[in-house]
């Protein structure tokens, strides 16, 4: 077994795509336009969005908004802080060394997933 997709539910699918391509620059790889797309992340797992508004899906409300344990690996932490916070992306706190020695930062996506940046040790 492998892992295909790590799925972050959305409230707002249309402004969610214009977030993950154009805020955080992800490639988007498919969608079917209305409640699913999936982002390239060069490996074998791909980041989706699902559309999970209250109408559509019951337990919405309890799938969108918090922390999703997404961590998305990023080559300069401190550059990468810095041109999110210029395109206005919440974050919770600036980057913090861990004492397991990672650097990260959390951020918020439209409906207000919570996601992890980490300096890449590549």
């Amino acid at each position: 077994m492998r892992i295909g997709f790590v799925r972050v539910f959305v409230s707002d699918f249309k402004k969610s795509i214009e977030f993950y391509t154009r805020t955080l620059g992800m490639e988007l790889d498919y969608t079917d336009g209305c409640y699913w797309a999936q982002f390239k992340s060069g490996d074998d797992v791909s980041l989706a969005i699902e559309s999970c508004e209250p109408a559509r899906m019951e337990e919405g409300s309890k799938l969108v908004g918090r922390f999703v344990g997404v961590t998305l690996l990023v080559e300069d932490i401190s550059k990468t802080y810095t041109q999110l916070c210029d395109k206005q992306v919440e974050f919770t706190g600036p980057p913090e060394k861990q004492s397991w020695g990672g650097t990260l930062a959390h951020f918020k996506d439209p409906s207000g997933n919570v996601l992890t940046i980490m300096e890449s040790k590549s």
